[in-house]
């Protein structure tokens, strides 16, 4: 399923994420997935959220840098070894794997986890589930 992602940029200081989260909260923007990624002096919040457009506004408002951009998520069994077949999938494809990151859900045997894909060919990726 093609979404659109919302990277936030934070200085990398205390209370950066939780005032970014609260901006996102107060316009009722849910939080489905997310990755942070932290160098000296900034943070680099990658999510994949309920509504991109509401998010965006709610950073602007906040004054808070952001960017958007497509990303697949992909549904693949919580069990050993399917990361490594859908990996595997997409290097046959040809397909430049930007970054990753997912959870699972921790349910039952037949629930599934989501992944978050940035790569060179996003058609590529969702084709690849085939």
């Amino acid at each position: 399923m093609r979404k659109t992602q919302v990277t936030a940029y934070l200085p990398n200081k205390v209370g950066a994420l939780a005032a970014a989260a609260k901006a996102l909260a107060a316009a009722k923007v849910n939080i489905e997935g997310i990755s942070v990624v932290e160098t000296s002096d900034t943070g680099e919040v990658r999510m994949l959220v309920s509504d991109a457009v509401k998010a965006q506004r709610a950073l602007a408002r906040s004054g808070i840098g952001y960017s958007h951009q497509a990303v697949e998520v992909i549904l693949l069994k919580d069990k050993p070894g399917s990361l490594a077949s859908f990996a595997a999938k997409l290097a046959k494809a040809g397909v430049d794997i930007h970054y990753v990151y997912g959870s699972t859900c921790n349910c039952d045997d037949n629930c599934s986890c989501r992944i978050v894909v940035s790569a060179s060919d996003l058609n590529k990726v969702k084709r690849a589930l085939r």
